[in-house]
């Protein structure tokens, strides 16, 4: 323990407000929307949960002098998992006053009477996990956990080691999420022999990893790439190969995988456009929200949505965002829908196999090859909730930007 260093008084502390997926939508409009409402959730809810609401991970440099009020008016407008980023975003010389900023910052959300979004530090180096923790206050009840960035077999056990020493001096869970975006990770050659250490080492702290999440940008750095934001990153194929890997030693549902969650989408105003925009009209059209697409176009929101689909289909749940406008798409495109929740109903009710028409009479389900699928959907329909049947994601969405 370092000298004259406060020790967290975790006993003490008011325990904290539950959290809810669009808690902001209210009354007649949210019972239009929704089917099943979403489920309230905190940070003591079994790992694998917790995991699927993280949603849109929202990221907020330490330097920023109203950090704490940042954090409040986001949790408010439905964000519900935040970093506090001491790393990228923070220059050198800023460094120690951003770790003082942060261990404030917690402290002082600890007083809220307001829900406080799942919070989380992105450190520099494993020391910080310690140096940290051991100079909170209250802010110890309202600490998520720590993200650890350019993870890999060699930086890897420092920081899972410094995590458990940090959860067994605050007594109360506390999760790390590492980020994948080393070069050794990058270059094919040294790729497999990684991501086989790194499943081994996350395996052994299995109960301390919430998600693991995917540093797209430092990988597109290894080759001197930054994509266009008419672009997916699904498009930028030496990345979205990385992806994939990762994806198959890490995200399987065989119980020895992990949460994967997407890479940040970069932009967010308006410019002269290349291409078409990768939203189709008729959905919009149908919703009588013609207008609403030209203003998710304009301000780059079309690739991201683009994005946030192929995301899914690729087995990624959730998303790190930069900006808060970012934050109802990837929370809209998570709501289960009607047919989906239908679907997952009937496949889970049969324990043997077989195959039947699916209630919407659109495709076949097969019981035993979609069960990881149909439980999958159903812990995203318990935080996030499903839609009412012939409610789209554009009237989700539309409800979330007016709010």
């Amino acid at each position: 323990m370092t000298a004259g260093v406060a020790v967290p008084q975790v006993v003490s502390l008011r325990k904290q407000l539950p959290l809810r997926h669009f808690r902001q939508l209210h009354g007649p409009e949210a019972r239009h929307l929704f089917h099943r409402q979403p489920e309230p959730f905190g940070d003591h809810a079994d790992r694998e949960l917790l995991a699927i609401a993280l949603g849109a991970t929202l990221y907020a440099p330490a330097t920023r002098p109203d950090l704490a009020v940042t954090i409040g008016k986001r949790a408010a407008r439905g964000v519900c998992s935040m970093v506090i980023d001491l790393e990228d975003a923070v220059a050198d010389h800023e460094l120690e006053s951003a770790k003082r900023q942060t261990v404030a910052t917690l402290d002082l959300l600890a007083t809220s009477e307001d829900p406080n979004p799942l919070l989380f530090v992105r450190v520099r180096d494993a020391d910080a996990v310690t140096e940290i923790v051991e100079q909170l206050g209250p802010g110890a009840a309202v600490l998520t956990g720590f993200v650890f960035p350019k993870f890999d077999s060699t930086t890897g056990p420092k920081y899972l080691d410094a995590l458990e020493r940090a959860a067994g001096l605050l007594d109360r869970p506390l999760y790390g999420m590492p980020v994948l975006e080393s070069p050794e990770l990058v270059h094919r050659q040294t790729r497999d022999d990684e991501l086989t250490q790194i499943a081994a080492l996350l395996a052994q702290h299995r109960e301390r990893v919430l998600a693991v999440r995917v540093g797209a940008t430092d990988m597109c750095s290894t080759f001197g790439i930054r994509r266009d934001r008419d672009l997916t990153i699904y498009d930028v194929r030496v990345v979205a190969d990385v992806i994939a890997d990762i994806v198959n030693y890490l995200g399987r549902v065989d119980g020895t995988g992990f949460v994967i969650t997407g890479p940040v989408w970069e932009y967010f105003a308006d410019h002269e456009r290349m291409f078409r925009p990768l939203l189709r009209t008729a959905p919009f059209a149908e919703s009588d929200a013609v207008p609403f697409r030209q203003y998710l176009v304009s301000r780059d929101l079309d690739g991201l949505l683009r994005e946030i689909t192929l995301d899914r289909a690729n087995g990624i749940q959730g998303k790190t965002v930069i900006h808060p406008s970012h934050v109802a798409a990837v929370h809209a495109l998570s709501v289960v829908t009607h047919e989906e929740y239908s679907d997952a109903l009937d496949i889970l009710q049969v324990d043997v196999g077989g195959v039947a028409a699916s209630e919407y009479r659109n495709k076949m389900n097969e019981m035993r090859p979609h069960r990881s699928w149909a439980r999958q959907t159903l812990l995203r329909a318990r935080v996030f909730g499903v839609a009412n049947k012939g409610v789209s994601f554009v009237d989700l969405l539309s409800a979330l930007v007016k709010v």
